[in-house]
């Protein structure tokens, strides 16, 4: 999200504004209708949710591969949503669309690729990818322009100083915070994160890049039960090394470089949803599911 700063504020406060929330983000009820240059590499059909289904139900053992596919996450995955499923899960297993060798890397002990065209990041040490993750990006006109960037701190309980949690008084968490831009305008500053969020797969952010926080999830609305997914957290953790936090934000100085490039892809016709076939093991449990 993106908060602007009012001009004249003290310099403490203005470093801690988030991301400015002007317009809502357009939700899709298909995410078959982003396509991704690497969805061409997979045979999948195009599939509509219903109150039985699960990740487990319908990806089997590879339900983390399959919410990434579709750059989505838990929470986000309800009846009536339509979704990819490849006709071969096994294909998308350890599924990531980032190059495990990026050139520009090379010589950075540590360097972050954020592809918005295939909405992920890529985490590279020395040019090798490391781990990588789905990420909600900027909605249209809201995004920062691709480019380099620096992560100069960081703040694990970073929150929103503006803006609450829909139908609550809590402030929206921006957990695992990696300042990467402050914008300097003479009407005021605006500060972008990589930070934990919900991922629904398409564009939501108003300038920050979200990753998964399931466990920001369950402490604000009370699931996943149990939170499995956490890249924001990770991300978090790789990014501070051995650095030791001091205090709410910790000023890194000269952090990994981020590399932001390509635009979100843009919302086409939808291919018609098939049934629902799901591809639980037989040896899984009745009623299992993540």
């Amino acid at each position: 999200m993106k908060a602007l700063a009012l001009k004249g504020l003290i310099p403490l406060l203005l470093l801690t504004m988030t991301c400015t929330v002007s317009a809502a983000p357009t939700k899709l009820n298909s995410l078959c209708q982003l396509h991704y240059p690497s969805d061409y590499l997979y045979e999948w059909n195009c599939v509509q949710l219903t109150n039985r289904d699960s990740p487990y139900r319908i990806f089997g053992k590879y339900w983390k591969d399959g919410l990434r596919f579709n750059r989505m996450d838990r929470r986000h995955f309800i009846a009536g949503l339509s979704i990819k499923v490849p006709k071969r899960v096994k294909e998308i297993k350890d599924f990531t669309p980032m190059p495990q060798w990026y050139q520009e890397a090379e010589q950075e002990p540590q360097f972050i690729v954020i592809d918005q065209n295939e909405m992920f990041l890529g985490a590279y040490e020395y040019g090798k990818l490391v781990f990588s993750t789905p990420v909600a990006v900027g909605i249209d006109g809201m995004r920062l322009k691709n480019g380099f960037y620096q992560i100069d701190a960081v703040d694990r309980r970073h929150e929103s100083s503006l803006y609450k949690v829909e139908g609550s008084d809590r402030y929206y968490p921006m957990h695992y915070a990696l300042r990467l831009f402050i914008e300097k305008r003479e009407e005021g500053w605006t500060t972008y994160w990589l930070h934990g969020r919900d991922i629904p797969g398409y564009p939501a952010s108003h300038g920050c890049i979200g990753l998964y926080d399931e466990e920001m999830q369950k402490e604000y609305y009370h699931d996943p039960s149990r939170p499995i997914l956490m890249d924001a957290k990770r991300l978090f953790l790789w990014v501070l090394g051995d650095a030791r936090e001091h205090g709410k934000l910790y000023h890194l100085g000269k952090g990994p470089k981020v590399l932001i490039i390509g635009e979100p892809p843009a919302a086409a016709p939808e291919p018609q949803p098939s049934p629902v076939v799901p591809l639980v093991p037989a040896s899984a449990k009745p009623g299992q599911r993540p």
